[in-house]
């Protein structure tokens, strides 16, 4: 498995459509080239633990779910790897997590795949994850923190 690190340059003041359009092409490209095998397993880095912690992460389940729709592909089960600082609330998100499930559910019918959604607390300045475990990673403000890129390729 290889990490897969995406980068949204946004061109205009319309972020949020910016946004899915771009990721959407993303896991289009993604899809073609069978990633999306069992389980992918995205990691939110700077997560907090305020409302919108898993906007993000259903807006990637839902693009997910649509592509592998549209390619006639199965749809793989999600690891959801959230991290913060020590000091974040995750039980504040574990307790909205039976919300989320039921949602999924909901919009994407029963037999959707299950969704696992675990805490990795600490600093992404070390490192968090094994080699070759994530897929993708998301970071929405933290990584202006970072004093520099570091850019890996296998």
């Amino acid at each position: 498995m290889s990490l897969i690190f995406f980068v949204l340059i946004f061109s205009s003041g319309n972020r949020d459509t910016e946004c899915c359009t771009n990721f959407k092409a993303f896991n289009q490209g993604l899809a073609n080239y069978g990633v999306f095998k069992d389980c992918i397993t995205v990691a939110d880095l700077g997560c907090s633990s305020g409302t919108n912690t898993l906007l993000v992460v259903s807006i990637i389940i839902d693009i997910v779910h649509e592509v592998c729709q549209e390619n006639n592909r199965e749809v793989p089960q999600f690891q959801v790897c959230l991290n913060d600082l020590f000091g974040n609330d995750f039980n504040t998100i574990f307790k909205s997590l039976p919300d989320s499930y039921a949602n999924l559910k909901k919009t994407k019918g029963v037999a959707f795949g299950p969704c696992f959604v675990s805490a990795v607390p600490g600093s992404f300045y070390g490192r968090l994850f094994p080699n070759k475990s994530l897929h993708l990673v998301h970071c929405a403000t933290s990584n202006q923190w970072l004093s520099h890129v570091h850019i890996i390729f296998n």
